[in-house]
């Protein structure tokens, strides 16, 4: 089961059909799965061989679906990498990933300068510049596009996909291609109902999960994906309108920016059936704002993670009944709630959620981390991921999301639930986001120290955020320390870095050296 097997026979039922659509460029499945073994046989002409690693560092566009699915036909595996990222953390990819390739735009060679030439082992090819130049993307190309030798069943390995590394660097996160077929190609498409009939929307970067996930979707079924080279919320309702999307994903902060746009022509998002929603907490008022101006189009929502893939799913209608919820555990999926000596834990109390999938690689749950046995040791146990969530599930079934394992306060013996506090302080007149971390106190161990992003023009105090805190949750669990931000520290998929807070909180704030 690999993914460029799936590609070619779409290509021979749908040839001429559209697989991809990128600004002026319509690309068919033939042409498609032409050009594919046209560069896999490039690739193979330059010593690419069985289970080494591509580095594809590169905005939205065809480029990067032709080289993914290349490096799938020649047995490579490709490691995606956001171009939001640093030139430093990408050179921590490629090195993690021992890269034998890297593939990038014109656009980032200066700024890629030093680092090529720190890296002459790593090969690179350059799309969007000079097409003569030895090193172009159109030349490597540019050959037959006759077989390629066939790849060993226990080749397995598809892609590298490294975590946001919020709590520390970031580890490589093997995808097989049976964890991407499972999840993309089958699950998604019974659970969502999605099917070869439909067009996608892609409007996040495809070297993200979810970006990358549509592409799947739309790739295993034989269906039409459109690419967004960057997301413009008025350019998205005009791409919808005119390409007759039906299903696209969002996340809160895109919901945000394009509701005015749909506000102000809710026809133009007529045909939208389907969107899937991933990320942070849904606000029940924007989802409600949604369905008003499109009351045909269907939501529905899943707890995912780079390890596990989808884990949960909650329904349009359960949007609504059950907000507060990740969802109940797809069909399949095993969930454990655990305490610390791995005991299952009775409805209702929080501890950490184990996954399980069958043998990890297998299905859904990755193979494991990269040239990390230790870490994978601690991941992958008795085939349960210890995902480091904590979490509960009610007497229907429901999972909820308490906290991350290594976010949880430990204050006077009480837990206290970075999330839970971190969404009463967003509950504030004036608050656009706020991040949560435990600091040192002398006397209850640990305090919590609250950075809060206002919203613009906006100026609430530290005391009207302590004291609405006190309205909502626990009085153990309101903030010691509230310090106020421009903006709060992010890595390159939006994640809050929570890790520089702690350190950024130890250097700057008056703390109480803990007793003892």
């Amino acid at each position: 089961m690999r993914l460029e097997v799936v590609l070619a026979a779409q290509a021979q039922r749908h040839r001429d059909r559209t697989a991809l659509i990128c600004r002026d460029r319509r690309v068919g499945y033939g042409e498609l799965i032409e050009s594919v073994n046209r560069l896999a046989n490039g690739l193979a002409a330059r010593g690419l061989g069985l289970g080494e690693r591509i580095a594809l560092y590169l905005p939205n566009g065809i480029e990067v679906v032709q080289l993914l699915y290349a490096a799938c036909a020649l047995g490579a595996v490709a490691v995606p990498v956001t171009t939001r990222l640093t030139v430093r953390e990408l050179a921590q990819s490629c090195e993690d990933s021992e890269a034998k390739l890297l593939v990038h735009h014109a656009d980032q060679t200066a700024d890629l300068a030093d680092f090529l030439a720190e890296h002459r082992d790593i090969a690179t090819f350059v799309v969007g510049g000079d097409p003569g130049a030895g090193n172009a993307f159109e030349g490597l190309g540019a050959g037959p596009a006759g077989p390629l030798p066939p790849i060993p069943v226990e080749q397995e390995d598809c892609m590298i996909n490294f975590t946001s590394g919020t709590t520390g660097r970031p580890k490589g996160a093997i995808a097989t291609h049976a964890n991407i077929m499972v999840q993309h190609g089958f699950i998604h498409a019974v659970e969502w109902g999605i099917s070869g009939a439909d067009r996608f929307l892609v409007a996040t970067p495809l070297a993200h999960r979810t970006g990358m996930a549509r592409l799947i979707n739309a790739l295993c079924l034989g269906a039409t994906i459109v690419i967004m080279e960057r997301f413009d919320p008025a350019e998205a309702v005009a791409m919808i309108e005119a390409e007759g999307i039906t299903v696209m994903g969002m996340v809160p902060t895109v919901c945000r920016m394009i509701l005015p746009h749909i506000e102000a022509a809710p026809e133009k998002c007529a045909s939208l059936r389907l969107v899937v929603v991933t990320g942070e907490a849904f606000p029940v008022e924007l989802k409600e704002r949604f369905i008003a101006l499109l009351p045909r189009t269907r939501l529905v929502s899943f707890f995912a993670m780079t390890e596990a893939g989808g884990v949960t799913s909650l329904s349009h209608e359960e949007q609504f009944t059950h907000p507060k919820s990740v969802g109940r555990p797809t069909p399949g999926i095993e969930v454990r709630i655990v305490d610390e000596a791995g005991q299952e834990l009775p409805t209702g109390e929080v501890g950490e959620l184990l996954v399980r999938a069958g043998r990890p690689g297998a299905f859904t749950i990755m193979k494991g981390y990269l040239n990390d046995p230790e870490q994978t040791a601690l991941a992958l146990r008795d085939g349960w991921l210890h995902t480091g969530d904590l979490a509960y599930c009610d007497g229907e079934g429901y999972l909820y999301i308490a906290d991350r394992k290594k976010d949880m306060i430990l204050s006077g013996g009480l837990n206290i639930y970075s999330k839970e506090v971190e969404q009463a302080i967003v509950d504030c007149p004036g608050v656009a986001d706020a991040a949560v971390v435990g600091v040192p106190d002398g006397t209850y161990g640990e305090a919590v120290a609250a950075y809060v992003e206002t919203l613009p023009g906006a100026a609430p105090t530290a005391d009207a955020i302590v004291a609405h805190c006190r309205e909502l949750i626990a009085s153990y669990k309101k903030p010691k320390y509230v310090v106020f931000l421009d903006e709060l520290p992010r890595n390159a998929i939006g994640k809050v870095l929570k890790r520089e807070l702690s350190e950024r909180a130890r250097r700057e704030l008056p703390l109480e050296k803990e007793a003892g």
